[in-house]
């Protein structure tokens, strides 16, 4: 027979205490408290079953947020599956930022390029209820999976307010001018070993890298942003840990003003930022 402590024992040793315990408390829908208080607490055939099968699946690698799709970030609980991309807290430094940029009291048109589980999105529709947010994906399953997600997350007098879009960035946008323009676009280079290790093996690969050098997205975004903006409007871009120079390079050259790299939690340049000055100088 099975009891929390037994499982929780046999577990660590395979794929860490951390793990051992999301899985089990997944698998029972209970606290860490209950997991602590009760360590006697025999697990039915079925639970230790089901337990036993995540603690093989996460041995191989797979992600906890895939093996119990949900990923906490900026405070909410996204649904996440293997078509987007796992929610990251260093995402969270992009949130901030775009927020120190859109009033509390007056709307504001945002737009999210490669919108992914939403969580970008709605960390800020949930903290901006005023805004008017577009957010667009390639992906069709991606964009299922955001509007879930806004189903569940946005309150429904403040859903219309959010709008999802199958686009090819800014393709199916039209002549829609933003305030805003957020996005955390796929940016690893082809050839990065890192393609090839922990939780990236199972995410999308095409939500990963663009090819080449990485910078492709962020050439396609940054070039044809200053169309998409109003005067003073600002893109905020979420890159990788060695691009900050690169994309604010191609920020200056696009006609930005005030362009400056962001760190994160670790102290890694993770976003930078720039502001159109004219809408209309793009070349």
């Amino acid at each position: 027979m099975f009891t929390i402590e037994k499982a929780l024992r046999e577990a660590r040793a395979a794929i860490g205490s951390t793990d051992a315990r999301v899985l089990l408390r997944h698998v029972l829908a209970t606290s860490n408290e209950f997991l602590a208080t009760h360590p006697e607490q025999a697990l039915t055939v079925e639970q230790t079953t089901a337990f036993q099968a995540l603690v093989a699946r996460r041995e191989l690698g797979e992600p906890v947020a895939y093996l119990i799709s949900v990923r906490e970030f900026y405070g909410l609980e996204f649904l996440v599956t293997p078509d987007v991309l796992i929610p990251r807290p260093e995402t969270e430094l992009l949130v901030d930022l775009a927020l120190q940029r859109i009033p509390v009291d007056y709307p504001r048109h945002v737009l999210d390029l490669g919108v992914g589980s939403g969580a970008i999105a709605i960390g800020v529709a949930a903290n901006r209820p005023l805004a008017k947010i577009t957010a667009t994906d390639i992906s069709a399953t991606a964009l299922q999976v955001a509007q879930q997600n806004a189903e569940r997350l946005i309150p429904f007098e403040n859903r219309a307010n959010i709008a999802f879009i199958k686009s090819d960035w800014y393709s199916n946008l039209g002549d829609t001018l933003f305030d805003v323009i957020l996005t955390n676009p796929p940016y690893v280079a082809e050839n990065d070993p890192h393609m090839q290790q922990g939780d990236l093996r199972f995410e999308p690969a095409n939500a990963l890298t663009p090819g080449g050098d990485g910078l492709d997205a962020f050439r396609a975004i940054i070039g044809q942003a200053p169309i998409h903006l109003h005067s003073n409007g600002w893109l905020l871009c979420e890159h990788g840990y060695d691009q900050a120079k690169a994309v604010r390079a191609l920020l200056v050259a696009a006609g930005f003003q005030s362009v400056v790299s962001h760190k994160d939690l670790s102290g890694i340049p993770r976003t930078t930022i720039g502001r159109i000055g004219n809408a209309l100088n793009i070349y």
